[in-house]
């Protein structure tokens, strides 16, 4: 039943992109309202098979590549949905749906590693660890998107060439405020998922750094999110700067997400394969 969900999920965030991507050039309420209610329905069947996987594993099912990138994905499409609530910036979707479709496909298509439950994968310190980063990447994604959209749009400002991203991008402004509200929320979540893996490594290991890749990577991440919230509360970064700093940002992420567990061999092997 899982595989049948996330299949349709998948199917659901692409027709769901197709529409935002035609919301970019037909700005209807109908067509919105379609992709926006596909971006839904693949939300609920994506998270309806994470829970069935997760009760079948007994244990949260992000211990693979393939699981971990179809998670992210779902939580990037969940956090989507609620800032859309709230602040009612249609167009964000059309950036934000086809990051969610390409790291979807992409789990489909990695091998899935099925790690036998134990008592390390059904720690309540691992689940808000995981819950908590990923929240936070996800949220750091949303913030890319708006990063990108805003440096098209200044393009189109600064070029004086007032073509199809000025008429349908909302003011640098506003997107400024949306990137600086995904960086407030995420950075706390950000820091509570380290802090723990930290708690959680002391208990297992014996202490809180063991200079296993993934922390080393994931520190990395956190100073340079660091660094952009100082200098944006403290500095008054904003516009230009914040933009690129969230794009490399997120770059980190990836890196951290993806790579680290590609690469190098380390104790969080134990946990993600």
């Amino acid at each position: 039943m899982e595989s049948i969900f996330l299949i349709l999920a998948t199917i659901c965030y692409a027709l769901g992109t197709v529409g935002y991507l035609v919301y970019l050039f037909r700005e209807q309420d109908g067509v919105h309202r379609t992709a926006w209610t596909f971006l839904l329905a693949g939300a609920v069947l994506h998270g309806g098979a994470i829970v069935l996987r997760s009760v079948d594993r007994g244990h949260l099912a992000v211990t693979g590549s393939s699981e971990a990138l179809s998670f992210f994905s779902w939580l990037l499409v969940v956090v989507y949905l609620i800032i859309q609530g709230r602040i009612g910036l249609r167009i964000l979707g059309t950036f934000v749906s086809p990051l969610a479709v390409v790291f979807m496909l992409a789990s489909r298509i990695l091998p899935e590693t099925i790690l036998p439950s134990n008592a390390i994968l059904r720690s309540t310190w691992v689940t808000i660890h995981v819950i908590s980063l990923f929240s936070a990447n996800a949220l750091f994604a949303v913030a890319f998107c708006t990063a990108v959209m805003y440096l098209l749009q200044e393009r189109e400002i600064k070029q004086k060439r007032f073509g199809l991203f000025f008429s349908r991008l909302p003011s640098l402004d506003r997107l400024d405020r949306i990137g600086r509200f995904c960086l407030l929320a995420g950075f706390p979540l950000m820091t509570a998922g380290l802090v723990t893996g930290f708690i959680y490594a002391n208990s297992v290991w014996r202490s809180p750094w063991n200079w296993d890749p993934k922390e080393i990577f994931a520190l990395i991440t956190w100073c340079i999110y660091a660094v952009l919230l100082h200098e944006r509360l403290a500095v008054g970064w904003r516009g230009r700067k914040a933009a690129w700093l969230a794009i490399f940002g997120f770059s980190a992420v990836l890196v951290t997400f993806l790579g680290v567990n590609l690469v190098f061999k380390g104790h969080h092997t134990v946990f993600i394969r």
